[in-house]
């Protein structure tokens, strides 16, 4: 019996961020042996051939180079996400998936406060009372103590969830007069240019040991872009958005299969509130797609 509605939305972000997942750790392997903006361009180069293919199969390639395309807004959220990923696989060096992806999912709080300014969206005071909440679930994934908050590498994840906020926000934007089609090319261009551009000085060569992790890294991460894709296509935000935390399971699971580590209580503990803050707000505001375009 094929799947409808929200139930088919459903099983394609679960879909989604299993991929998503696979596509980070492998990202952390590469962390290890490359700068982070090189692992940025890395990203977007690997995957540029899949996107093309995939447009030239839609027929939407003339939607990529449209006369109306609003290239302030591209170029912007170029910048923001080839920092965003650079900080983000900089993060990974230290911290396991796990602690990665608690930090991280601060994105729909910040999404929330960004559409005040930007969207002009009027935010409701039990919203503001759930960012709160979730804020408080950040202390105590960090550790409430003055260590865990000089962590390099958590401050630079946060800083990075902040970006993809204001690459999601600008993204909406974008999508009110643009098909989905011109941000997936521009967002998967921005990472392959700016990332070389950037890296192109230290340059490492890449190891043909990690030609693998490259497919690896190109086909997970298009095939996840195209599933969250599908899983926004066919259900409604409220009911599919908040199955994006399921990355958090994916995340434990790879964190003791490839490194043998597991988070801790802190991590957990801290994950469990903004995880709970998240779905209120996504539940109650039914925004647009947080991740329709994610890197």
């Amino acid at each position: 019996m094929p799947l409808t509605g929200n139930l088919r939305a459903i099983v394609a972000m679960l879909a989604a961020c299993a991929m998503f997942a696979c596509m980070d750790a492998l990202l952390k392997v590469l962390a290890g042996s490359y700068p982070p903006f090189q692992v940025t361009a890395l990203r977007g180069l690997s995957a540029m051939p899949l996107v093309c293919l995939y447009l030239l199969w839609r027929r939407e390639v003339g939607a990529v180079f449209g006369r109306r395309l609003r290239w302030r807004l591209h170029l912007l959220r170029g910048v923001v996400i080839v920092l965003m990923l650079a900080l983000f696989t900089y993060g990974l060096k230290t911290l396991c998936l796990a602690e990665a992806y608690t930090l991280s999912f601060v994105a729909p709080m910040v999404i929330t406060m960004l559409s005040v300014p930007l969207l002009k969206e009027v935010v409701p005071t039990r919203h503001w009372v759930a960012i709160g909440v979730g804020l408080c679930g950040v202390v105590v994934a960090l550790r409430p103590d003055e260590s865990a908050f000089l962590s390099v590498g958590a401050l630079a994840v946060l800083v990075a969830a902040v970006c993809y906020a204001l690459s999601n926000v600008i993204g909406r934007i974008i999508s009110r007069s643009e098909p989905s089609a011109t941000l997936l090319f521009w967002t998967t261009g921005s990472m392959a240019l700016g990332g070389s551009l950037i890296s192109a000085a230290h340059w490492v060569p890449v190891l043909p040991g990690h030609t693998p992790v490259l497919i690896g890294l190109a086909v997970t991460g298009f095939l996840g872009q195209l599933a969250i894709i599908e899983a926004f296509r066919h259900g409604q935000a409220s009911a599919v958005a908040p199955f994006e935390y399921s990355a958090l399971a994916w995340a434990v699971l790879l964190d003791w299969m490839v490194w043998r580590e597991v988070p801790d209580l802190h991590t957990l503990a801290g994950g469990a509130i903004i995880v709970v803050s998240g779905v209120y707000l996504i539940r109650r505001e039914a925004p647009k797609p947080m991740g329709a375009v994610a890197p």
